[in-house]
């Protein structure tokens, strides 16, 4: 170890105290001299300490719900492929049911020294969460970004989809193919992009429908679980209400809804229209083709990696929400109402 120290402390130009200091991961240390101190062990062939190393690839944490959802691994390798592209390793940390909560996978990454974290779909969306948690994030030093929700509590970039500018786009295609009773079906109420979906439905079915908003939210909105399952007993539903077609609030949700309508002895698109949201890979080859609503994945994915990488450099965003807009994809699912 003598000898070890006295090869490093010689490369590098400096004392072995020093070099002592910076392998021990003591404070004191200028960060020129640091870095000195570690290009040396690498010239030197030794390797790095474990903590010490981890830092110094500049990992970053990625934390997004289950992945059977195919829009998480799409936002995932965008991500990845942007902080790879920068020099970053990204590290996924998955939360499964009966697995690592958001808060465990947090103090992972934090434990395993991460740059910074990019959080998907994450508590910030639910709006009975407890937003602290990232108030004690920040206080450790940890920058971070999050995407797929909003609290004006927390003092962070976030980065959404413009979710009521998409129910819009969904409306105002069905309402032009004729149909008057579209019903929406999506997840619990208690979500951020739930809750602005629900206000973009409103809207646009006020402004071109001239329907009453307690009446289409009581009548035409179902919530459910963001499953085929959850979109198959969603849809049931909105049809026994007199629904000709459906906006639901993922693909996932959309091909529950297909199946809901086959189940039925029905037809889609010929007797029932059926939208979806994400436009998730591999949704064009479905059975009909999947009319649905673009997230814009690679924008939102490539600025979420953009902001966090300020935050990490010392120039950070404003803590505000950067919105995209999504775009409406017609395919063979959607189809004038039956007898028009």
């Amino acid at each position: 170890m003598t000898t070890r120290l006295a090869d490093i402390a010689a490369q590098a130009g400096v004392s072995e105290a020093t070099v002592s200091r910076v392998l021990n991961g003591k404070p004191g240390v200028a960060a020129t001299t640091r870095q000195s101190v570690l290009a040396a062990l690498d010239v030197l062939g030794y390797e790095r300490p474990v903590r010490l190393r981890q830092r110094s690839e500049g990992l970053v944490g990625l934390i997004t719900p289950e992945l059977e959802n195919p829009i998480f691994p799409a936002l995932a390798q965008v991500i990845g492929q942007a902080l790879t592209r920068q020099g970053y390793t990204p590290v996924l940390a998955t939360q499964t049911p009966g697995g690592s909560t958001e808060d465990e996978l947090t103090e992972m990454l934090v434990d395993r020294g991460v740059a910074g974290i990019i959080y998907v779909s994450g508590l910030h969306a639910d709006t009975t969460a407890d937003m602290q948690r990232y108030e004690r994030l920040r206080a450790q030093g940890v920058p971070y970004v999050l995407v797929d929700g909003f609290s004006p509590k927390v003092q962070a970039p976030f980065i959404s989809p413009d979710d009521r500018a998409a129910m819009t786009l969904a409306v105002t295609h069905l309402v032009s193919l004729g149909h008057t009773r579209v019903g929406l079906a999506l997840g619990p109420k208690r979500f951020v992009p739930v809750q602005r979906k629900i206000e973009g439905f409103v809207r646009a079915m006020q402004d071109q429908l001239g329907l009453p908003a307690d009446t289409i939210e009581s009548d035409l909105v179902q919530h459910s679980l963001y499953t085929l399952e959850g979109g198959q007993a969603a849809t049931t539903a909105l049809i026994d209400r007199g629904c000709t077609a459906i906006v639901c609030a993922s693909d996932m949700m959309a091909l529950g809804a297909i199946r809901a309508v086959r189940q039925r002895g029905l037809d889609v698109p010929r007797d029932v229209s059926v939208v979806g949201f994400d436009d998730s890979p591999l949704i064009a080859f479905t059975d009909p083709p999947l009319t649905t609503i673009r997230k814009p994945v690679p924008a939102m994915g490539q600025a979420a990696v953009r902001t966090l990488l300020e935050e990490i450099g010392g120039t950070p965003a404003p803590h505000s929400e950067f919105v995209f807009m999504p775009e409406l994809v017609v395919r063979g699912s959607t189809a004038a109402v039956p007898g028009k």
